[in-house]
């Protein structure tokens, strides 16, 4: 295509795109509307996710707008000359020359005519008859971004199943009517929340809130309220008040009346959180001079006490010396919350090469019966110098034997025996086996005595060996006193019921263990090569078990009950309790009024007497949730009314209520008579 053909093939281009992005940008300008819009009033969850749900809408008409540009621009690059013979007639169908390179001279002289032809003929105004003939305006695009953007703010205006959070929500009041009953909240101080007065609604309150019913120019009789509980209040000049501590419904007194739910929010502990060390027990490097603690205390209401508690503890063994501190975490402009990010240096610690520090937070809200949280300890542990034999202080052994070497020194004599056999590669066989068993020898005895804190007794290549059958004096007897005790007792000598170390302990122990094993088999077998990759994983273990000989524990104490000075030294025992233990007696756990409650509910008979109060008892010390201790007692209250099918309801409710007794184990009474005597020995004489 030559230049002049070129230029009028772009200018075709250009009237076509005038032509559709009209309608690009009116499908997708409601997407953007509507992304902007949700993005500045965010509903709770759902305004993010209407928000999200508009931006793959735009990303989508975005792809959409490509498409149909590059559909549109193929069709003008394989069209455009049809729809110049259709719109100039006077072309006379010859516009297909301008397409195609002239080869002849006549063919250059025809499109040089045309191309003079067109100068004069087509206007700017010819160029958009022929992009609005042939691109409409398409109305389904439209609709489509349309009712997009109207599901997306439908989305965030009423999402699916969203309910307000509870402690966002703003309660809208009542307003209070004459001669009506209406509430009066104060709630605790210490909350800081603001008292109000509404008219008969549901309400959610704090904990220890006082609710006051009044009636606002009262007229004609006094009214009552009843409470879900069961209580009655009546409602005087002075009102009906009362301290709430648990979630309850209430109604006035008479037929057809709306029942009211008052929820409390209990007052939670506070929240720690401690954000840096990640760890429980961090190692800090042996060069370390910073170490950085972060972190954060809060409540719902207000903390007034937060602090960090850090122990101290240098040595080892016996030898051990503990420091304590407390440093307050300092004040915040909010009283809900106590950060502290502060980069400690070693010596403000005071720690040293081989000590640990433990710390812990603890945090005290302001509620009248405090609450105190205590995070889990985290330790910061410095690593100390490496000692010659690490591992000579790593279980809590007798003294070690002179001709007993370390680990170390037996990964020393591998490694020398390698390098004299890479110096005399004829070195004689008989030379090699002996010093490759000697330190076999080695590794084996140090096994074993590693291996007695697991119940180990033999040696795989030794002659430790015994025959527990003849050891025992031959087989032993059915139902004999050794049998029962070696089928029921307790072997603190075996390897997975030794009780001296913990868990954790033990599997460090175990695989210690197992690098010694293959250790002892590679240098047994005149491998020595191969036996130095498992003897320094057991020197691995072994100084995991030295870093681990100190354990921190919280500090307990016993405090014994005070003794009654005047009652000391006169042989008065009256009130003391026997040193003989009687026979424990199975508790019913389950009330004998709840049994035949529930029996009478599923008939249709009269119910027990005082069934309500019973009812009510055992939901109100037996549910925990406020919601489903609501619901019990609506169902009491609505079997109280007259309603039979709500008893279902109920007796589902109780029994849901009851738990399944305990085991209690009781004892045989025996009684041993002569008779009895003689016939035992008559069986055992059989």
């Amino acid at each position: 295509m030559h230049g002049a053909s070129d230029q009028l093939h772009k200018r075709l281009w250009a009237a076509l795109l005038r032509r559709r992005a009209p309608q690009w940008l009116a499908v997708l300008a409601p997407l953007a509307i509507a992304a902007i819009a949700l993005r500045a009033t965010p509903a709770y969850g759902a305004g993010k996710t209407a928000w999200q749900l508009s931006l793959v809408a735009i990303v989508v008409c975005i792809i959409w707008i490509t498409i149909d540009a590059v559909r549109w621009r193929r069709r003008v690059a394989s069209q455009w000359t049809s729809w110049l013979n259709a719109a100039v007639p006077q072309l006379e169908d010859s516009s297909a020359l301008l397409a195609t390179e002239a080869k002849t001279p006549i063919a250059r002289l025809q499109q040089q005519r045309l191309e003079a032809r067109l100068a004069s003929i087509l206007t700017a105004e010819d160029y958009k008859n022929i992009a609005v003939a042939h691109a409409r305006f398409a109305i389904l695009p439209l609709i489509l971004g349309l009712l997009a953007a109207g599901a997306a703010w439908v989305y965030h205006s009423h999402p699916a199943g969203a309910v307000a959070p509870t402690g966002t929500a703003k309660q809208v009041n009542k307003p209070i009517v004459d001669g009506e009953v209406y509430l009066s909240i104060t709630p605790p101080k210490y909350t800081g929340a603001a008292a109000f007065e509404t008219g008969p609604r549901d309400i959610q309150i704090p904990q220890y809130s006082e609710v006051r019913w009044c009636v606002h120019n009262p007229s004609g009789t006094q009214p009552v309220v009843e409470l879900g509980d069961g209580q009655t209040l009546d409602v005087t000049r002075d009102c009906a008040t009362m301290h709430v501590e648990d979630s309850l419904f209430w109604r006035t007194r008479g037929a057809g009346a709306t029942r009211y739910n008052i929820r409390v929010t209990a007052d939670q502990a506070p929240q720690i959180t401690i954000a840096e060390p990640t760890e429980l027990i961090h190692v800090l490097q042996r060069d370390a001079k910073l170490v950085q603690i972060s972190v954060n205390a809060s409540d719902d209401y207000a903390i007034v006490r937060a602090s960090l508690h850090m122990t101290l503890a240098r040595g080892s063994g016996e030898n051990i010396r503990f420091s304590d501190k407390e440093v307050p975490l300092p004040q915040s402009s909010d009283p809900k919350v106590r950060g502290w990010k502060k980069q400690w240096t070693l010596a403000e610690l005071g720690m040293e090469p081989g000590d640990e520090l433990y710390f812990f937070v603890r945090a005290t809200d302001n509620a009248p019966v405090a609450h105190t949280t205590q995070s889990p300890t985290y330790t910061l542990r410095l690593p100390g110098p490496e000692a010659e034999s690490l591992e000579s202080t790593a279980l809590p052994t007798a003294v070690k034997p002179e001709n007993l070497r370390s680990q170390r020194q037996i990964i020393i004599d591998t490694e020398q025996l390698l390098a004299d056999l890479k110096a005399h590669p004829d070195m004689p066989a008989a030379t090699l086996r002996s010093r490759s068993e000697t330190i076999a020898s080695d590794q084996a005895k140090l096994r074993l005595r590693y291996g007695q804190f697991l119940g180990e007794e033999s040696s795989l290549f030794g002659d430790e060996d015994h025959d527990h059958e003849e050891h025992h004096g031959g087989a032993e007897r059915p139902g004999s006193e050794l049998s029962v005790m070696r089928e029921f007792g307790h072997a603190h000598d075996q390897e997975d019921n030794a009780t001296i170390f913990d868990p954790k302990t033990k599997a460090v122990l175990k695989r210690a263990l197992a690098a010694m094993w293959d250790a002892e088999k590679s240098l047994r077998a005149i491998s020595p090569k191969t036996a130095l990759a498992p003897e320094y994983k057991a020197l691995e273990a072994i100084k995991e078990l030295q870093a681990a000989e100190r354990v921190y524990l919280h500090r307990t104490a016993f405090v014994p009950p005070a003794l009654k000075e005047e009652k000391r030294m006169t042989g008065d025992i009256v009130g003391a309790m026997s040193y003989k233990r009687e026979q424990g007696a199975a508790n019913d756990t389950v009330p004998a009024e709840v049994r035949d409650l529930v029996q009478a509910l599923s008939q249709q008979g009269a119910l027990p007497a005082l069934w309500s109060k019973a009812a009510r008892d055992a939901i109100a010390a037996r549910i925990a949730d406020q919601e489903q201790k609501l619901s019990a007692q609506r169902a009491v209250q609505d079997v109280l009314d007259g309603c039979v099918p709500c008893r279902g309801e109920l007796r589902a409710w109780l029994r849901s209520t009851l738990t399944d007794a305990p085991v209690l184990l009781q004892a045989r009474p025996s009684a041993d008579t002569p008779f009895r005597q003689a016939w035992s020995g008559k069986e055992q004489s059989k």
